[in-house]
């Protein structure tokens, strides 16, 4: 009894017209997914770089209706003047207070307790961006 082959023999006849395109599909997948990967990592580099001044709010407190703490830390350039904008919200998410700190001291890690006031009383402090100053 006599087997069927259901693939032609590549030494004969060479590689199908299907097996080319596949490789090269894969080779250009590769060099795409690599370019991307390039991308991505330029990008995220080029962010983190252009970060000259960073903060995050360590603990807030209300200490009155009008009125809540913030301590603040700060990292910045030794020798740069750096500004942050803190906001705080009410209970029910609304904006009630927001002030522009400058921090000018000849330090790295800034570490400070601002005080901001609120046309009501907050329940939230939040940075909402740090930037090196102009001036």
């Amino acid at each position: 009894m006599a087997t069927v082959r259901d693939a032609r023999p590549d030494e004969r006849y060479g590689r199908s017209a299907d097996e080319r395109a596949d490789r090269k599909l894969k080779i250009i997948g590769a060099v795409l997914g690599a370019g991307l990967l390039g991308v991505v990592a330029w990008a995220g580099f080029s962010y983190v770089a252009e970060q000259k001044v960073s903060g995050r709010v360590i603990a807030f407190k209300a200490v009155s209706e009008n009125a809540i703490e913030v301590h603040l830390e700060v990292r910045k350039d030794r020798d740069s003047t750096g500004v942050c904008t803190v906001r705080s919200q009410a209970e029910d998410g609304s904006e009630v207070g927001r002030k522009n700190f400058t921090f000018d001291q000849r330090q790295k890690q800034v570490d400070e307790v601002v005080t901001v006031r609120t046309t009501k009383r907050a329940t939230t402090a939040t940075v909402v961006e740090c930037k090196a100053s102009d001036g």
